[in-house]
């Protein structure tokens, strides 16, 4: 199974359209347009066809995280480094 396979599975056990997964994505700072987006999810035999690199799929995962749970509250020491630095 490659990283195409592993994003359309989870395009449809997720129910998620093109356009969500451009939002996850954008979520952890990585454009991608609709078409090059689209281009993942052919058919490999299609000209059109480019292989999601590991790139893409880490950034969606880490999106959907982001998208599923809400951005990580901050930890008890960053809090602390923000009071000493006043």
């Amino acid at each position: 199974m490659d990283n195409n396979d592993i994003l359309k599975k989870l395009r449809v056990a997720l129910s998620l359209r093109n356009e969500d997964i451009i939002e996850i994505l954008k979520l952890v700072d990585f454009e991608i347009s609709k078409g090059a987006l689209g281009d993942f999810f052919r058919n490999p035999d299609h000209p059109g066809y480019v292989v999601a690199q590991d790139q893409v799929l880490r950034n969606f995962l880490n999106g959907l995280i982001i998208y599923k749970r809400g951005p990580m509250p901050p930890s008890k020491r960053a809090l602390q480094d923000d009071d000493a630095a006043k």
